[in-house]
């Protein structure tokens, strides 16, 4: 059909399809601080998008975002215990898959970061890599740097990419810890560093620094 066309057809998918999905919008950022994220997984190691979100049988659900996600982070290796697909659930304190932890962290409405190593999201321009993490209700990721490609990708889904200004800093955290990300305020600015509070288990707190890269127009996205 022609443009004009178009604007008069609907398109239905069955609510039973497990193939595709309609998509609803995200929700928005309600201009407050990510106070107390979980961290839902730490990651050891490389992380491409392989990683994230694998391929392989996987790739039939592409057009239905619920369903990959049950994919997310599940090749990743938890730096805490070095297995795959197996972290604490912050809530329950039992260990559970990565994706189910991330629902539930979604479904009690807690935010939560996966922190990362060097070049995290390597590899293929796999935008699902980005969408499942927000799907999920994650809202950064924090890592040592970022491959380029992953790095936009995130940003276009409302998702923070956030670099360590001092790498050793990765080491200090643990599963255990709570993050506050000071975002609020006017804090979000293109060039300037961010503060996050870490909250250890013992309830003692201190401050790293965090840097990202989101331009003007970025932030105004990411606020949208």
């Amino acid at each position: 059909p022609t443009p004009e066309e178009a604007l008069g057809l609907e398109v239905k998918v069955s609510p039973e399809s497990q193939r595709l999905q309609e998509l609803k919008p995200f929700a928005l950022w309600n201009g407050n601080d990510f106070a107390d994220c979980m961290i839902l997984l730490k990651v050891r190691g490389k992380c491409t998008t392989d990683h994230i979100s694998p391929a392989g049988p996987w790739l039939r659900y592409r057009g239905h975002l619920d369903k990959i996600s049950d994919n997310f982070l599940t090749a990743a290796i938890n730096d805490h215990n070095g297995e795959v697909n197996h972290v604490r659930n912050g809530i329950t304190g039992e260990y559970d898959t990565v994706p189910a932890t991330a629902r539930m962290y979604h479904r009690f409405a807690v935010p939560w970061v996966v922190i990362g190593g060097d070049n995290y999201g390597e590899g293929s321009s796999r935008e699902h890599a980005a969408l499942e993490l927000r799907h999920l209700g994650g809202v950064a990721v924090i890592a040592k740097s970022f491959a380029r490609i992953h790095e936009t990708n995130l940003k276009k889904q409302g998702v923070l990419p956030l670099t360590f200004d001092d790498p050793d800093d990765y080491n200090r955290l643990s599963p255990h810890d709570r993050l506050g990300v000071m975002v609020s305020g006017g804090r979000l600015l293109p060039g300037k560093p961010l503060t996050v509070v870490v909250r250890k288990p013992n309830f003692t707190e201190y401050k790293i620094i965090l840097r990202h890269t989101l331009n003007k127009l970025q932030i105004k996205w990411f606020m949208a």
